[in-house]
């Protein structure tokens, strides 16, 4: 009897051992069933299996050291219940199917909390579905290791308002996507190798400010919206063919101020934007710089109001395709690094108009494989002596009547004005002719024109700010 005793006391280890090592006993779904509406599901550390399905409203909190292991069938976590609270977990393993929106959360209610979460190899990462005023904060998303192409979007939002992300760090997925959705914040996000890093189609009233956007092909892309204010964002490194820093298709009534765009194929990108024939676009103390275009238009475009920008060492300032000019938009009080006047008088605004004139440079601002040449010495010499002696007229692409001598001067003036709503306009087209405003059409350099445009000015901006209100658009819950 005694000889077995050892051997009793080995088997009695050995099973206390491996019920440590198995990790929770009960299951997760089990657990949540369990706890009392409003209550703190009992987690203990370790690893739960998924799909989980959450119906009340309860807290689930890992502390860090809880995971839920979706074992590749569907969504990881689905939320169906208001109030939920989800903090600390780490959240892996969903399924493969775009169909079926396979994420590491699912979100179909409103007012939850979703905080300090670790999303990874989830082919989406947190998907909303007609969920308002949720807080998503302080998680970390990626999607699958597979190729941009295959990946989920690490956010993606469908008709759902008010909701809240900040200080989420999203990276290697496809997109963040708002699709449909009003009013949301989006701010101190931080966004890299991801293919758009914020998309917005449809959506109105939406706020994206202090986020950082860096290695992706593009970094905010508007498309199909209104109202929404982009403002002290940093977006750098949106590289390759299709690399644009913050782009604007068919939109209407954006503030885009504040923000710095840096080593980027395009700082900017306008496409059909404004879109409808009686509404502006703001642009406003950015700076731009570094970039291969500052300012790229897919068209000859109008009524997009750029005031006090810094375009910095571009390679190109402005580029419109198409054969077309920029000059029908308003550009005021920028700072221009390729400018070549001087300010005599000190007063930060330099003495000359500034005039963005092209002469051979047309040839590749149509045909992008001629960017090879640019700036090669056969081209550059052409281009010296079309500027020397002029067989033709250049195709002048923008013109600024007031030109910032100085970066710091252009952002200083501004700032001045960074609390100032712009209006939204609806203002009524010129009488007789039904064109636009003069304010925003293209001048003669005749200093005799001066005074007279001046008043017109004033006409217009009293007519701006008469009729500034109107209501915001569709989509409206």
């Amino acid at each position: 009897m005694s000889e077995n005793i050892p051997i009793l006391l080995l088997l009695i280890i050995c099973l206390t051992v491996t019920q440590v090592m198995a990790g929770p006993v009960a299951t997760l779904q089990t657990l949540i069933e369990e706890t009392p509406e409003g209550g703190v599901v009992p987690l203990e550390p370790g690893r739960y299996t998924g799909p989980v399905v959450v119906e009340k409203a309860v807290i689930l909190d890992g502390k860090g050291q809880v995971t839920i292991d979706g074992q590749g069938k569907a969504s990881v976590l689905l939320i169906k219940a208001d109030g939920v609270v989800v903090k600390n977990m780490i959240i892996t393993n969903s399924g493969n199917s775009h169909d079926r929106v396979d994420a590491g959360i699912l979100v179909r209610s409103s007012r939850n909390q979703i905080c300090n979460n670790q999303i990874g190899n989830t082919l989406f990462g947190i998907d909303l579905q007609e969920a308002h005023e949720n807080m998503i904060i302080g998680n970390e998303i990626s999607s699958k290791n597979v190729t941009l192409g295959l990946r989920g979007d690490g956010v993606r939002i469908w008709a759902s308002h008010r909701n809240t992300f900040r200080q989420n760090r999203i990276h290697d997925s496809r997109d963040m996507v708002i699709w449909y959705s009003n009013d949301n914040i989006i701010e101190e996000n931080e966004g890299w190798n991801n293919r758009y890093s914020l998309h917005f189609m449809y959506s109105g009233g939406n706020i994206v400010r202090k986020n950082s956007y860096h290695h992706n092909t593009v970094g905010i892309f508007l498309m199909y919206s209104r109202d929404i204010t982009v403002e002290q964002n940093v977006v750098k490194y949106s590289l390759g063919g299709t690399g644009v820093g913050i782009g604007l298709k068919e939109v209407d009534n954006m503030t885009i101020r504040n923000n710095k765009i840096v080593y980027c194929t395009a700082g900017f990108f306008f496409d059909l934007s404004p879109f409808q024939p009686d509404r502006y676009n703001f642009l406003k103390a950015n700076i731009v710089a570094h970039n291969i275009i500052g300012a790229d238009f897919n068209s000859t475009l109008a009524r997009n109001i750029l005031k006090g920008n810094a375009f910095i060492d571009n390679l190109e300032t402005v580029r419109v395709r198409g054969n077309g000019v920029a000059t029908e938009n308003l550009w005021e009080g920028n700072y221009y690094s390729d400018y070549e006047g001087f300010d005599r008088n000190k007063d930060g605004y330099g003495d000359f108009v500034y005039n963005h004139d092209i002469y051979l440079d047309t040839l590749w601002m149509n045909n992008d494989w001629m960017l090879m040449f640019y700036g090669s010495p056969v081209i550059s010499v052409l281009n010296l002596l079309a500027k020397l002696a002029p067989i033709s007229e250049p195709k002048r692409l923008l013109t600024d009547r007031k030109p910032v001598f100085s970066p710091n001067a252009s952002v200083l003036f501004s700032k001045a004005n960074l609390s100032y709503e712009p209006p939204v306009i609806d203002i009524e087209k010129d009488e007789g002719d039904g064109g636009m405003p003069a304010r925003f059409a293209s001048d003669d350099d005749d200093d005799d024109d001066d005074e007279d445009d001046e008043e017109e000015e004033k006409e217009i901006e009293e007519a701006l700010n008469k009729k500034a209100n109107y209501n915001r658009y569709f989509l409206r819950q």
